[in-house]
Formats: structure tokens, sequence, C-alpha cells
């Protein structure tokens, strides 16, 4: 009961961390790249349904990426396997949003732009478990 717990928390941690990180890459989006770069103008997003699915879809991701990180934080202390948990789950959030940009009339550079943002959003993630690893607020081992 008590690694349910922890993964749970581990998942909570992870969710909220890459949903931050979708607040702040939609606000400079729209903000800052969309107003600057013209080839960018599709980034800029209106609180619509669409933000709104974007953003339970990145609070989903990021609690299985919580999750995820802290068994692979269990099963191994190898930074390379953290590493790659970070970039397994950027790579595959990012593919998809280029993927989409094939399929677009527009150019790719948009797609290009959410694959790395996709990239930072799991490192910020990364981060913020570490942390409240660090913090004593997960615990990574089992106390078997």
């Amino acid at each position: 009961m008590a690694e349910r717990i922890e993964s749970l928390k581990a998942g909570i941690i992870g969710g909220f961390s890459v949903c931050l990180a979708f607040a702040i890459a939609s606000l400079l989006n729209t903000f800052v790249l969309a107003k600057y770069f013209q080839t960018l103008v599709c980034l800029q997003s209106d609180v619509n349904w669409r933000l709104l699915v974007s953003g339970a879809v990145a609070i989903f991701t990021g609690f299985l990426f919580g999750v995820t990180y802290r068994y692979i934080i269990r099963s191994d202390r190898n930074p390379q396997l953290k590493a790659g948990g970070v970039l397994a789950f950027g790579l595959v959030r990012g593919l998809t949003q280029i993927e989409l940009g094939w399929n677009s009339h527009s150019t790719i550079w948009p797609f290009l732009v959410l694959a790395a943002e996709s990239l930072l959003w799991f490192a910020l993630a990364a981060i913020a478990l570490d942390f409240a690893i660090q913090l004593s607020w997960i615990k990574p081992f089992s106390s078997i």
C-alpha cells in the first residue's frame, strides 16, 4: 500500500510540473513567439476546447511520467536510464506533434518548436521529481 501511495505522490508531482510547464509554454507561444515570428503564428492559442484538451493530456502524461520515473529510479540508480526516460516521454509526445505537422498546410517550424517544448516539459518534471525525492516527499526505494 505504501508503494502505491508513493507512486501516486510521484504522479501528482509529475502531473503538476508538466501542467505548469504547459501553461508557461502556452503563454510564451501566444505572447512572444507568435507575435515576433511570422512562421509561428499558428502557435497562438485562445482559451478554447483545444487548449483545455491539450492541458488535460499534459496533466495525464505528466502523471504517467511521474509514476514511471519513480520506478526507473527505484529499480536502478543509473543516470543514463533517468535521462532515457525523459527522452522517451519527450520524444513520443514531440514526434506526435511533428506528425501532426506533416498533415498541416503550414510549415514544419511550429511543430518542431512544440516537439522541443515536449522535451523541456519532461526535463522540468524530472527535476521536480528529483527535488521531491531529495526532500523525502517521495521515497524512491521500497522499505523491504
